[in-house]
């Protein structure tokens, strides 16, 4: 997820149980040194042992999901919503956000792509009408910095336009090989960046490779050992997303 350093990368659901992604966190406090002729402000350290993700529409789901176990509770307005029923689900996350006590909890809402008609109206009446509660926003199918910045533009305007006293975070969902390919130009476009997160469902789609489930080991994908006479060669499985998420993790670490 980045602009900031990064401690963990670990597997969750990105959407709905059909989906799958990596994310990387920010575990620094302070000014980093960079090694170089600048420093990095770390984003808000938030505990993030476990995500779960809940689709808008469910809006009685939103209250259990508060009192779950889970440290980040994000809701849902993008894969597992709709376009009919969008407007719906955003009115049922503001509510949330309105009544529903999430306790310490980091909540974070996934917005609509910057490809959608959706997106706006996402952000401006999430601020707009929602109060300090939200914490961050997951930008999905990021594919340069200026996905980022249009976000950063909109958010900024709408945060100073109600007086907003907590700014929004934002977490950055890459999966496509557009967004692999800038995913360090990404990680450094905003001061709100806090996280890089791997949507290998759609990273797998969009790349077009053959998967037997999300994230999960293609049995194909592997290297034979030497040959060493007539012995038999051992097929040893390889893991098909660690190009990925090794690019994902540097850009998080150097921004």
């Amino acid at each position: 997820m980045f602009c900031r350093p990064v401690a963990a990368a670990l597997l969750r659901p990105a959407a709905s149980p059909a989906r799958t992604a990596c994310v990387a966190w920010s575990r620094a406090g302070a000014v980093r040194a960079s090694h170089s002729h600048h420093s990095l402000v770390p984003a808000p350290d938030r505990l993030d042992r476990s995500e779960l993700y809940v689709p808008g529409t469910q809006a009685k789901l939103i209250p259990k999901a508060a009192k779950s176990a889970a440290d980040i509770i994000v809701m849902d307005l993008e894969d597992s919503v709709a376009p009919s029923e969008k407007e719906t689900a955003r009115k049922n996350v503001i509510k949330a956000l309105q009544e529903v006590d999430f306790g310490k909890k980091t909540v974070a809402v996934r917005i609509n792509a910057c490809d959608s008609v959706f997106q706006y109206k996402d952000v401006a009446e999430l601020i707009e009408q929602s109060g300090e509660r939200l914490d961050m926003f997951i930008l999905p199918m990021v594919g340069n910095a200026s996905d980022v910045y249009a976000v950063d533009m909109l958010t900024t305007q709408a945060e100073r336009a109600v007086g907003r006293k907590k700014r929004i975070g934002f977490g950055m969902i890459i999966e496509t090989p557009l967004g692999l390919s800038n995913v360090h130009e990404i990680a450094a476009a905003s001061k709100r960046n806090e996280s890089l997160h791997f949507g290998v469902a759609d990273y797998a789609a969009s790349t077009k490779s053959r998967t037997t489930n999300i994230g999960g080991p293609n049995p194909n994908y592997g290297v034979l050992t030497d040959i060493d006479g007539d012995k038999p060669r051992d097929f040893h499985w390889g893991d098909v997303w660690h190009y990925a998420l090794a690019r994902i993790v540097v850009a998080a670490r150097a921004y």
